[in-house]
């Protein structure tokens, strides 16, 4: 199983703190910065119809453009995937 991917950009306050929150609660992730890696950027919209950051992929389960009030209200609502993500 491959890691969830969080797309971030370089200079994004919300990216920063989601880089905390996840460090924070020691989950594994695949890290893109779509500024360093221009060409992932098209991953990021196919994947989530949309180009902002942060966002979060983790198989089907995506959360695009998130602080983090939003991205635990998502878990909240999607209790599988936070036990997937050992949140």
């Amino acid at each position: 199983m491959s890691l969830p991917i969080l797309y971030v950009k370089s200079g994004c306050p919300w990216c920063s703190d989601a880089l905390q929150y996840f460090e924070a609660k020691s989950v594994k992730l695949d890290i893109v910065d779509v500024r360093t890696n221009p060409n992932r950027m098209d991953e990021l919209v196919q994947v989530s119809g949309q180009s902002m950051t942060p966002t979060l992929k983790n198989e089907d389960f995506i959360v695009a453009d998130f602080d983090i009030s939003e991205f635990e209200e998502a878990l909240q609502k999607n209790p599988e995937e936070a036990k997937k993500l050992g949140l």
